[in-house]
């Protein structure tokens, strides 16, 4: 009846706002005027004042209260009760005790501890979810998958959630009572955990490392030493093991993905209804004034010394669906969450709640975070060329660029849903530019003299000069180019593209093109370059013409990332002084296949097979196939595989019992030094019997 029979172990785990069971026995029987006293307690120091603290008389009928106990029945030495706390009481772990009405106060009897959770299921609950099939989705799935990539190749990653897990739940509440809220002010900590507005924004902060001895330490360049490459974590559960069992020192390392998903494992496992959600072209926006500066030079290579901003090829958060009490019913619903240590806020690397809806309509005062996240969907993007004598020109504004293909997993099923309406109006919309309006008007509205300095300082701009940049578009050139792949891109082969340029006018165009290539992150962030090359062309009116472009394996394969991602560049020098920029991010594609081979039942083997190939042109002999799981294997499982000729296919066999039931997520690493890691999953059905 509550949900909860999934965690494990002997504690009683109940959800607020719903009744549960007591059977009571006595040492003698009660007299028909007596009845019994409760009293439930959580935090330290609990007070009645606070709601940390309730004393409650058992009663024959239902009584409205704060928690109350119904007298089911009664028999000469035993009674049958009911409990049940108020909808909006604290979440937490609690003691009960209790005492027969005719007794001293200093006679009350323990009777043990029980965890309250949140409950998506009550009405009157802040976290009320009315579908069904959203509460089993956001509450109850253990599995689930991450989007990553590029805006046009987006691909699907499993990640085990594993909520219902051994010990994972006390896990949960350690990391609360982890927080610098409860260590500096336990007492007035543990009475705002009723507010899932407050439970949450605490939970944002603590799964970073930053500022506290939270979860995760986060690392996005260099090599991973003495910590664990954030490509190779499957789930949240050993990384929670890791930080509990080490004493709450940091993990290492994370990534956004990695943050989202382990804050996902934490707030479903607490009651709150959470998913994760994916961004691609997601905008930083380190000034705060809703526009993505890009600074490049003449071959368009990213200025890293001085540009602050930037767009990641996708970023991870996650939204969590309760009322905002604080803002007024029409923000209620969804609400973004961000794990990831980007900017402080309130001086804490902390994000949100933020109210999707909030989002969409531009009202970007509102609590928590707004600007920020608004930005990060919805910031316009603007490139600048500098110049050789440090000059500065505006060479291309993208109001539509930021913010495409918000992604999460559909409910009850592993395709992708698009939920990019639910932040924005449509790109390019009256509306849109509208809200956007609306959102600068709002941020510059408060403090607007202190934020206009702010943007003077960081873009050694105006405040008029950066109004017009942020509303008003860049001059179109009189040419518009595009790269086209020539060959699906492989790791361990080379890239074949090529650009293609066409003549809008009717008049002849020389052009100079100046093409770069490098390995970047996922954050766009450059590591090596690879490609640097010129190319003059004349170009007849409205012609069209193609540049070959051939990035050959042994350029890249000493500076490819896990990330897989390659960006290519051209800015193209039109006579009359008129500028383009084109850009295009390249993931490398790589291959892995998982069945079974038979039926999945619990507790019965089940072999399965996995097909892996080598992608390079040369012998790899250090691959390793790692296996995870919640419900199909309860430890991590690696098998060596033996050493893959240039290209070779193999099939690697091996055999797990199920021991959960359900639709169960089955993921598959091979992790070679060679070549970046390969991800692959499987969603098994596990019967309970056959």
């Amino acid at each position: 009846m509550h949900h909860t029979d999934e965690y494990p172990g002997s504690e009683l785990v109940v959800r607020r706002g719903q009744r549960f069971n007591l059977s009571l026995k006595f040492s003698r029987a009660l007299e028909s005027e007596e009845t019994l006293i409760f009293t439930v307690e959580t935090g330290p120091q609990a007070s009645e004042a606070l709601q940390t603290k309730c004393v409650f008389e058992a009663l024959e009928s239902k009584y409205k209260g704060t928690w109350r106990a119904v007298e089911e029945t009664r028999e000469e030495s035993s009674m049958a009760v009911t409990i049940s706390g108020p909808p909006d009481a604290i979440i937490g772990r609690y003691k009960l005790s209790g005492r027969v009405s005719s007794r001293a106060k200093h006679n009350n009897k323990k009777l043990g501890h029980f965890v309250l959770l949140f409950n998506p299921w009550c009405s009157e609950d802040d976290v009320y979810l009315a579908e069904e099939e959203e509460r089993q989705e956001y509450v109850l799935n253990d599995n689930g998958i991450i989007f990553r990539g590029v805006e046009k190749h987006i691909r699907a990653q499993g990640w085990n959630y594993g909520q219902f897990e051994e010990d994972i739940l006390n896990i949960c509440l350690s990391i609360l009572d982890r927080s610098p809220s409860h260590q500096e002010d336990p007492v007035t900590d543990v009475s705002q955990r009723n507010d899932p507005v407050y439970v949450s924004r605490v939970i944002s902060a603590m799964v970073n490392s930053n500022d506290d001895k939270g979860v995760v330490q986060g690392q996005w360049r260099g090599k991973y030493t003495g910590g664990t490459n954030p490509l190779h974590w499957r789930g949240s559960v050993a990384i929670l093991y890791k930080w509990y069992k080490g004493r709450f020192k940091p993990v290492k390392y994370g990534q956004c993905w990695v943050f989202a998903g382990v804050m996902c494992t934490v707030l479903r496992c607490l009651g709150i209804a959470t998913r994760v959600v994916s961004n691609f072209n997601s905008a930083h926006d380190t000034d705060k004034n809703l526009s993505v500066d890009k600074y490049v030079d003449s071959f368009g290579r990213t200025l890293e010394d001085i540009t602050e901003d930037s767009m990641w090829n996708f970023h991870v958060w996650n939204e969590s669906w309760f009322a905002r009490r604080d803002l007024g019913s029409s923000y209620n619903g969804w609400q973004v969450l961000d794990a990831t240590p980007q900017e402080e806020s309130e001086g804490v690397f902390q994000c949100g709640p933020a109210s999707v809806t909030a989002i969409r309509e531009g009202d970007v005062d509102l609590a928590h975070d707004g600007p920020f996240v608004f930005a990060e969907v919805n910031a316009d993007y603007i490139t600048w060329l500098r110049n050789e004598d440090d000059s500065r020109e505006r060479v291309y504004s993208d109001t539509k660029k930021i913010g495409k293909c918000i992604s999460t997993k559909a409910v009850g099923s592993n395709t992708r849903v698009d939920i990019t309406s639910h932040y924005k109006y449509p790109e390019g919309s009256r509306k849109e530019r509208q809200v956007y309006r609306k959102a600068v008007r709002k941020l510059f509205g408060v403090e607007a003299s202190g934020r206009r300095d702010r943007i003077r300082r960081a873009s050694g701009r105006g405040w008029a000069s950066w109004r017009d940049d942020v509303l008003e578009p860049a001059k179109k050139p009189n040419i518009t180019g595009k790269f086209k792949l020539l060959e699906p891109p492989v790791i361990g082969q080379d890239i074949k593209l090529a650009i293609c340029l066409t003549n809008l006018t009717s008049r002849l165009q020389k052009v100079k093109v100046n093409l770069s290539a490098a390995t970047i992150l996922y954050t766009r962030r450059p590591v090596a370059e690879i490609l640097h090359e010129s190319h003059s062309i004349k170009l007849e009116p409205e012609e069209e013409k193609r540049i070959p472009v051939e990035i050959s394996y042994s350029e890249y394969k000493e500076d490819l990332t896990d990330d897989k991602k390659i960006l290519v560049a051209a800015m193209c020098l039109v006579s009359k002084g008129e500028k383009l920029l084109i850009e295009k991010d390249i993931t490398l594609e790589d291959f892995i296949a998982i069945k079974i081979l038979g039926p999945a039942v619990v507790g019965e083997t089940l072999a399965v097979e996995v097909t892996i190939a080598n992608p390079l042109s040369e012998r790899a002999d250090d691959c390793t196939l790692i296996m995870e799981g919640s419900g199909l294997l309860r430890e991590q499982l690696n098998i060596d595989v033996p050493a893959l000729e240039p290209q070779e296919r193999a099939r690697v066999r091996f055999e797990i019992v199920p021991y959960k039931s359900g639709n169960r997520q089955l993921q598959v690493d091979l992790i070679s030094t060679q070549f970046p890691n390969i991800k692959g999953f499987l969603i098994i059905h596990v019967a309970t019997t056959k």
